[in-house]
């Protein structure tokens, strides 16, 4: 019985596809408590008023995360420090 191209390719995609997800794991906004942390909707507003059109956010053990077009039209991911609201780039 020969494999098919589908039971082989499969594992290899979910490999490459978990190693993307956990690609950013290490990105590290703040070690500042989350009650010191501003209401993402404060973040949600500033980005609005700079152009965003935002998609989907969401809150990591340090950062904002945020799914975003930018005010370039350009599609997005991006961090941010949840307690000066400032952009972190991945390292």
């Amino acid at each position: 019985m020969k494999p098919t191209i589908a039971k082989l390719i499969l594992p290899l995609l979910l490999t490459l596809a978990g190693g993307a997800a956990s690609a950013h794991g290490d990105v590290k906004c703040t070690d500042r408590p989350k009650e010191e942390w501003k209401p993402h909707t404060e973040l949600e507003q500033k980005l609005i008023k700079e152009g965003w059109q935002i998609r989907r956010m969401e809150m990591t053990k340090s950062c904002y995360e945020v799914y975003a077009k930018d005010p370039q039209g350009k599609r997005i991911e991006a961090f941010f420090n949840p307690v000066t609201l400032e952009r972190v780039e991945e390292k």
